[in-house]
């Protein structure tokens, strides 16, 4: 196989995986908080092929003499883009948005085997579930059962409420049958600094890997400021037709090396068919 061939073979299969990527963010146009990501590429091993200078004619020169081979593209990372979403009125009082792009709730998630683990979602569109240990209080969870975290530990509402009140900096109030007002938690709020490293688990969540946690967050003062918005959702970042032009771009850059490829077996069948 020429170097030609290795070239095309070996971008087709990157290229593929900047489709596979422009497809999950079409997959969560409308996931409540999703974050987009961008495949970027880099060149993979190449090799410089010098050649003796002509003097004089080459005299002042500075290009470097010879050709440069390479052996095509990899995807180098997929970049998160923070870019904040629409602003989504709904009027439940569960459902809450972040207005700061990079901060984020924590969830506490288990997986299969029961292993408790903190993670990160920008989704709140919380419920209500009974708590397992308490007839008399409901968790505070996302859509997918997850709990959420509040500063001292998971949040908790009494069942003999009548309304939710999340305040702009995360405060949250409950105002119970007989009209008394009751505090259960605050929010924790977290300032994502090095997003990154972050990694897509599932479940519109984000997870560190193999990083300490105090590189990658830090905790957000609840004085800090308003960053919270009860009654709203934040839509994704997701551009259809920005999608749509990159899978284009994508596509023809995919048809360009298969073509390059169909090439470079024609003439080897040509040289092989010389007698």
């Amino acid at each position: 196989m020429n170097q030609s061939m290795i070239s095309a073979a070996v971008t087709m299969g990157q290229l593929q995986h900047k489709l596979d990527t422009i497809s999950n963010n079409m997959a969560n146009s409308t996931t409540n908080g999703y974050k987009r990501r961008e495949a970027q590429f880099s060149d993979i091993l190449f090799q410089q092929i010098n050649s003796e200078a002509l003097n004089p004619t080459e005299a002042g020169r500075l290009t470097p003499n010879g050709i440069r081979l390479g052996s095509g593209a990899r995807v180098s990372s997929t970049a998160l883009s923070l870019e904040a979403g629409t602003l989504q009125q709904t009027g439940r009082l569960l459902d809450v948005a972040l207005t700061q792009p990079s901060y984020y709730f924590q969830v506490s998630a288990v997986d299969n085997n029961g292993n408790e683990s903190l993670q990160f979602t920008r989704d709140g569109a919380f419920y209500l579930s009974p708590s397992a240990n308490n007839a008399n209080e409901l968790e505070l969870v996302t859509s997918e059962g997850n709990k959420v975290i509040g500063v001292d530990g998971p949040i908790t509402i009494p069942a003999d409420h009548s309304k939710i009140t999340i305040g702009q900096n995360g405060q949250v109030s409950v105002t119970l049958n007989n009209g008394a007002i009751v505090e259960s938690g605050q929010l924790a709020i977290v300032n994502m600094v090095r997003p990154q490293l972050m990694v897509a688990v599932g479940q519109n969540l984000q997870a560190p890997q193999d990083i300490p946690l105090n590189q990658l967050i830090e905790e957000v003062n609840a004085g800090a400021g308003n960053f919270v918005q009860q009654g709203a959702l934040e839509s994704s970042n997701v551009n259809i037709s920005t999608e749509m032009t990159e899978m284009i771009q994508t596509q023809r850059s995919y048809q360009f090396n298969a073509r390059s490829l169909t090439i470079a077996d024609q003439m080897m069948g040509l040289v092989n068919g010389l007698r």
